[in-house]
């Protein structure tokens, strides 16, 4: 492993000197900066991890809290692009990432417990149980915090405009020609109450009244749920022209269960989805979908956490929000 003396040699200056211009001091002139820079990529030098951390009381580490409740994990459709970009972000500004959980080799502890066992400088939460005993010890810990899709007081949040994207959506619809709209909704949260009330909202700003039997709750990312109820809303005596679901895995459920019926989309009934997955757009129809902008959120959240930890007296505690755009697809057939 090459050594800040072996470049100080190579450069011809003292080894303080070499430390100043790796660890970015400013009575160090940008010239020499850049030579001895210049000097130690070529000579394959890399800092010491341990030593920066002593240097700079900060690990460089970010820690990821992503408890799905579903089990999907990192095969999340949505949340998995999210993290992704959350990660090439922190990368770039030289944050390693590590994921935060209730145990280690074997011994449970709180996520605060494991956040301080691994001395991580910031973490990022997303599709926890905001409510939950462990999660609130978090939140209410000095430790930097950004949560995406949920608000919390106190802390940044990044979240994707599901009132604006609902309305989207239902707008498209109801401007195809439909007024018999059914909603599976998702579990009771943040993002669902918002879904929600933006659903009813346009709605009423178009004069349409829904039936409670038209609106049903599947969990998220549950294709059988979402088909089970699919099948109780078809077998109504007065059925929807069009089912929006959850998300888009969900909407698999429901294509199923149509196709099972000997019943053709859009032609017999129309659909749309939640979220744009990739599959959304393979799909034969492409399903009409909102495509929420994942590489925006994972990007931003990244960006408020590295500056939450490097100027937390400048840095404000907000909410981000990010606009998804609809994606039309051909799931949705015109009315006459």
């Amino acid at each position: 492993m090459v050594s800040m003396k072996e470049i100080a040699k190579r450069c011809g200056v003292s080894v303080a000197t070499v430390s100043k211009a790796l660890n970015g001091y400013s009575d160090i002139g940008e010239e020499t900066k850049k030579f001895i820079a210049k000097t130690a990529s070529e000579m394959g030098y890399l800092p010491n991890s341990s030593a920066r951390a002593l240097k700079t009381k900060r690990s460089f580490n970010l820690g990821v809290l992503f408890v799905d409740e579903a089990m999907s994990g990192l095969t999340h459709d949505y949340f998995n692009h999210v993290l992704e970009s959350f990660k090439i972000t922190a990368e770039k500004k030289g944050y390693d990432i590590t994921f935060v959980s209730g145990n280690v080799s074997g011994q449970r502890m709180s996520y605060y417990e494991h956040c301080r066992y691994r001395g991580v400088d910031g973490v990022v939460m997303a599709c926890v149980d905001f409510f939950a005993e462990e999660m609130r010890e978090l939140i209410q810990s000095d430790i930097p915090i950004v949560t995406i899709d949920h608000i919390c007081d106190g802390r940044i949040a990044v979240v994707s405009n599901n009132i604006q994207g609902m309305d989207e959506l239902v707008s498209y619809v109801y401007g195809k020609g439909h007024r018999k709209i059914a909603y599976i909704h998702g579990d009771d949260s943040s993002v669902t109450r918002n879904r929600m009330g933006s659903f009813y909202r346009v709605l009423e700003r178009y004069g349409v009244e829904i039936p409670d039997e038209y609106v049903r709750q599947a969990p998220y990312r549950d294709a059988d749920q979402a088909a089970i109820r699919t099948g109780e809303l078809l077998d109504l005596p007065d059925p929807p022209t069009c089912i929006l679901y959850p998300d888009d895995f969900a909407a698999l459920g429901g294509i199923n269960e149509i196709r099972e019926r000997g019943l053709s989309i859009p032609e017999n009934i129309s659909i749309a989805g939640y979220d744009g997955i990739n599959i959304a757009r393979i799909l034969e129809p492409k399903l009409t979908t909102i495509c929420q902008d994942t590489a925006a959120i994972g990007r931003i959240a990244a960006e408020k956490l590295v500056e939450l930890i490097e100027h937390p007296k400048t840095t404000l505690i907000e909410k981000i929000t990010v606009d998804g755009t609809l994606f039309t697809g051909s799931s949705v057939k015109t009315l006459k």
